[in-house]
C-alpha cells in the first residue's frame, strides 16, 4: 500500500480513536452517576444495577475498539497494515474502508468465523 493510502487510513483510525476515547470517558462518568444516592427501594436499586452494568459493558466494548485501533496503528508503523495476517495477501481497500482495523481479508475472516461457529455478519 502506498504512503498516501497509509496516511489516509491512519487519519481514519486516529479519528476513531478520539471518538472511542470520548465514549469511554463518557461511559465512566455515567457509571459513576449510577451510584447509590440513598435510594432504598428494591426496584430503584435493581434499575441502578442494570444501568451500571450497561455502562460498564459499553465501556468494555469501547476499550476493545481502542485496543483494535492501537493494533492497526502499530501495523501501519511496522509496515504490515493492509496485509492479511493469515494468508499474507493484500486486504481489499473497500474492506479497510468499512473496517479500518481489519486484520484479515474477507475470505480468511469468513473461514475464521466459520471455524469458530460465528455469525458471518459480525465485524472484522
Amino acid at each position: 500500500m502506498d504512503a498516501d493510502k497509509l496516511e489516509y487510513f491512519r487519519g481514519i483510525l486516529l479519528a476513531q480513536l478520539r471518538e472511542h476515547t470520548r465514549h469511554i470517558l463518557e461511559g465512566q462518568s455515567a457509571a459513576l452517576e449510577y451510584s447509590d444516592d440513598g435510594v432504598k427501594d428494591a426496584v430503584d436499586l435493581s434499575l441502578l444495577d442494570v444501568n451500571r452494568e450497561i455502562a460498564l459493558r459499553l465501556g468494555e466494548h469501547q476499550s476493545q475498539m481502542v485496543a483494535d485501533i492501537d493494533q492497526a496503528l502499530l501495523r501501519i508503523k511496522e509496515g504490515s497494515y493492509g496485509t492479511c495476517a493469515s494468508c499474507g495477501e493484500p486486504i481489499n481497500e473497500r474492506r479497510l474502508e468499512a473496517v479500518p482495523t481489519a486484520r484479515y481479508d474477507a475470505a480468511c475472516q469468513t473461514k475464521i468465523e466459520n471455524d469458530l461457529g460465528m455469525d458471518t455478519n459480525s465485524s472484522l
